[in-house]
């Protein structure tokens, strides 16, 4: 039997057919999960849900896309949008193996390389695109956007911010 990928049988799913598996230790916090609203406002789903489908009950498992899930039922503005319906993948594995893929999943995804993102934020202020922006646009608060900037070195980068006194000098400190 020749094997064919899941992602090329993307399904529309009322999203009241989707259910949440039982067993995901995954969690988002929530400045990243109003960052997933923001990129599903703005590029739409990019990715399936990934789901079992029960025959016995005809619902949809979920094993991975919980939190892509989750946007929909939380933002009227999405649901209306997508009218209800999820993208949907479906893999066909009995639970083990789909508790095993929802870790792989999560897994996966990894984490970002601290000097590859200072990079980016080096080339976006390149770009000319302020704190603000990349904020907005990439879910940083502008702390980690300073140590971003700090790691990459550039005293470019830091040209137009307005740095206080921390300390005066004696003289100015006696009044001299």
């Amino acid at each position: 039997m020749k094997f064919k990928s899941p992602v090329y049988n993307v399904i529309s799913v009322p999203i009241e057919k989707v259910v949440p598996n039982t067993y995901n230790p995954n969690a988002v916090a929530p400045p990243e999960l109003e960052l997933l609203y923001d990129s599903i406002k703005e590029d739409g789903y990019t990715m399936p849900i990934v789901c079992y489908h029960s025959k016995e009950d005809d619902k949809y498992v979920i094993v991975d896309g919980f939190h892509r899930y989750r946007v929909m039922l939380e933002h009227k503005d999405i649901y209306d949008r997508e009218k209800g319906m999820l993208p949907v993948s479906v893999i066909d594995k009995p639970l083990s193996d789909r508790m095993a893929s929802t870790i792989r999943h999560n897994r996966a995804r990894g984490s970002h390389d601290i000097d590859l993102m200072s990079n980016i934020i080096k080339e976006l202020h390149e770009l000319g695109r302020s704190d603000s922006w990349i904020s907005k646009h990439l879910g940083m608060d502008k702390d980690e956007i300073l140590r971003l900037k700090q790691i990459t070195g550039l005293t470019a980068m830091f040209k137009d911010i307005d740095f206080g006194k921390a300390w005066v000098s004696e003289k100015e400190y006696l009044g001299e």
